[in-house]
């Protein structure tokens, strides 16, 4: 009997020993989690310049990157909350009130621009070309557009666990080239699947797994706790963002043949066929850009057709968010009208906010010359936001709108031109931002689209009553160079004002990841490109605002004693 006493106390022991290790292990990957994710309040990444005596290189030639100096980085100091008042009165005492209660907080990613580089229908050449090549065309992160997306998805899990995320919202191009298998890797990488970044035949160009950008992997997944909502952007439903599919070029999506089209910057040059568009050969290590150039001087090429690079249509990209196991249902697009991709949704019941998504792209019919990357609504559109806003007013719920465009932002020359907004819309842009302005309960217009950090003030027309002020912040690409997500917290303040938190993201890397090199290869094309890197509200690089608004007396006092307390 003693013997059995002893073993009993034993095993219970055993037993006691095993759960405080499980426990220490698991707090111990919690405090690994929160140790080794930062937002840019604690540190920043900084391109370190090319030495001045280094050649121009191309941007596929990435086996030069580390010799020449393209592509390195360092970690700076961060970035404080530049408090903003521009939307308040002049008298407004910038001490006079104190952060008060949490009233919601959430992530937003955009422009995470999955990528097939193997498609037949993509746009390499104009990336590569001698004169005028764009970074959207090509760039060496492409290749790791899944791992980049994986990194800050288990960014945000990591953030979530140490303080947590009412919902996250993507705020379109969630795809490059509204390609069906585009869209299923997105949503795979949040679902937690396994990923093959592959397309056509399988190609393993590093022998063995895990070590080559056509390697399969198992992706992390959103935390299933957090809900997700999604955002229409041009690239999810126009060829390259650019221009409804012509019957051409719907086939050679599936095809076998190499995509030709003329000089798609100019009036008519979709319809013609003066170049191969190329593809990156997925047998390369580096993915080397092959088959393309002036028709008349380059011999075409046959690649390993896939059926799985259909084109969708933008009731096919609302379809596809039903196969999905994360929350909720549909995210959001379940509830909308087929083929018309705006919805509402309220995070929390017990918090009086509700965010109207817009889908303020061009339609698949719209007869615009002017290209499809501008902001526009058509009567319908038009006319549902503003039922919506008409009924938020009346509930008494605090705004906010979610749109891939930007509205009432600052464009000049030619990106202006192509991104602006339409001159062919229902509504002006002018008059929807005269119409946005009645309604003291709008609080932000969130956007990707223009791949910017920036922060932009609509001050009320009515100095009298500055709460019909709101504001516009607009969110890097997940893609390119500085790769960067954001997350919002807005908080009820002491003095009957909000404030709205605006901080950008980093996604951690490991070293020697392909997420980290992602990042590397995204820095080196932007500093072959030639793009600026300016920690401005006006630049591309990291921002972070305190955002004050006024409220109505109505709102003052129903959010009063809302909240969790700060």
């Amino acid at each position: 009997m003693a013997n059995k006493n002893r073993a009993g106390i034993c095993l219970l022991i055993l037993i006691v020993f095993v759960i405080f290790l499980i426990i220490a292990c698991s707090i111990n990957e919690q405090n690994r989690d929160r140790s080794s994710v930062f937002t840019t309040l604690d540190r920043t990444v900084i391109p370190v310049p090319i030495p001045a005596t280094t050649p121009a290189i191309h941007p596929y030639e990435i086996t030069k990157f580390s010799e020449y100096g393209y592509g390195v980085y360092r970690y700076g100091p961060g970035l404080s909350f530049d408090k903003r008042l521009d939307l308040m009165p002049a008298a407004y005492q910038n001490t006079s009130g104190a952060n008060a209660a949490r009233l919601l907080k959430f992530f937003a990613m955009t422009d995470v621009h999955i990528t097939d580089e193997e498609s037949p229908a993509g746009a390499v050449y104009f990336g590569v070309r001698e004169k005028n090549g764009i970074i959207s065309g090509y760039s060496p992160a492409m290749l790791y557009s899944t791992h980049m997306l994986d990194a800050a998805i288990r960014t945000v899990n990591a953030l979530h666990k140490a303080d947590r995320f009412d919902f996250g919202i993507f705020l379109g191009d969630v795809s490059n080239n509204a390609q069906y298998n585009e869209l299923r890797w997105f949503i795979d990488v949040i679902d937690g699947n396994n990923v093959d970044p592959d397309s056509g035949v399988k190609d393993d160009p590093i022998p063995g797994p895990n070590n080559d950008f056509q390697d399969a992997f198992t992706a992390a997944g959103l935390d299933k706790t957090i809900p997700w909502y999604s955002v229409l952007g041009n690239h999810d439903h126009f060829w390259m963002g650019t221009n409804p599919p012509t019957d051409y070029i719907r086939q050679t999506y599936t095809g076998s043949d190499i995509l030709q089209v003329g000089d798609i910057f100019t009036p008519g040059g979709i319809n013609r066929k003066d170049f191969y568009v190329g593809v990156i050969d997925g047998t390369t290590p580096y993915g080397a850009p092959i088959g393309m150039g002036a028709v008349n001087s380059t011999s075409p090429l046959k690649i390993p057709a896939d059926p799985k690079r259909r084109f969708l249509s933008t009731s096919d990209w609302m379809d596809e968010f039903k196969n999905t196991s994360t929350s909720p249902l549909g995210h959001g697009l379940n509830d909308a009208e087929p083929g018309f991709a705006c919805y509402t949704f309220e995070p929390s019941p017990d918090m009086p906010i509700r965010v109207i998504v817009l889908d303020d792209t061009p339609a698949n019919d719209d007869a615009d010359v002017h290209g499809y990357g501008h902001g526009t609504l058509d009567q319908k559109r038009y006319d549902w936001l503003i039922s919506e806003l008409d009924r938020g007013q009346a509930e008494g719920k605090l705004m906010i709108i979610a749109a891939h465009i930007p509205v009432g932002v600052k464009m000049e020359g030619a990106l202006g031109a192509f991104l602006g907004w339409s001159t062919l819309a229902a509504v002006s842009e002018e008059d929807l931002l005269a119409k946005l302005h009645t309604y003291p309960n709008l609080l932000l217009w969130i956007a990707g689209h223009r791949h910017l950090n920036t922060v932009t003030a609509l001050k009320s027309p009515d100095p009298s009553r500055p709460e019909l002020g709101f504001w516009v912040v607009e969110t890097s690409s997940l893609r390119e160079f500085p790769q960067q997500f954001r997350t919002f917290e807005i908080v009820r303040n002491s003095d009957n004002t909000v404030s709205i938190f605006a901080t950008n993201v980093d996604p951690a890397v490991k070293e020697g990841s392909f997420a980290e090199r992602s990042r590397s290869y995204a820095i080196a094309a932007s500093q072959i490109f030639n793009l600026t890197f300016e920690p401005l509200p006006t630049g591309s690089v990291s921002y972070n605002a305190e955002l004050v608004k006024q409220l109505s007396p109505v709102m003052q006092a129903k959010i009063k004693n809302l909240g969790t307390p700060i």
